[in-house]
């Protein structure tokens, strides 16, 4: 008999640090060490996708390679991504992603950075 594992989550985000803008990225980078540690209080195996917004990516390689790395019981697509009218492109091709290496991850939204954990355990079966 096999020991049960606990539900995968992905998090593809925003990389705060490399967001352009006069704005201070700190908030969200302290967000995403909050959620890491309590994604592991309950036994979900979390992993962060960070992507820059400063071309220093290859956006689509970076998440491809994220989502291929373990099948994912639920991916979250973060509100940087899917807010701003200016990154629908960059929306659209990370719901695509998920839908092509990921077709049976349930996928959720969340609303601030603080409720990442929250969005992920609505879809988590």
């Amino acid at each position: 008999m096999t020991a049960p594992t606990s539900p995968r989550v992905l998090v593809i985000g925003l990389d705060p640090y490399r967001v352009p803008g006069p704005w201070d990225p700190e908030p969200v980078a302290t967000a995403i060490t909050e959620w890491t540690a309590r994604f592991a209080e309950q036994g979900i195996d979390v992993r962060n996708c960070l992507i820059g917004l400063d071309g220093s990516d290859d956006v689509e390689a970076v998440v491809t390679a994220a989502l291929r790395d373990h099948p994912w019981e639920c991916v979250v697509v973060g509100g940087g991504i899917r807010k701003h009218e200016e990154q629908l492109d960059l929306f659209e091709t990370v719901v695509n992603l998920v839908h092509r290496y990921a077709p049976d991850a349930a996928i959720a939204f969340n609303h601030t950075p603080s409720d990442v954990v929250e969005a992920a355990v609505r879809r988590l079966p």
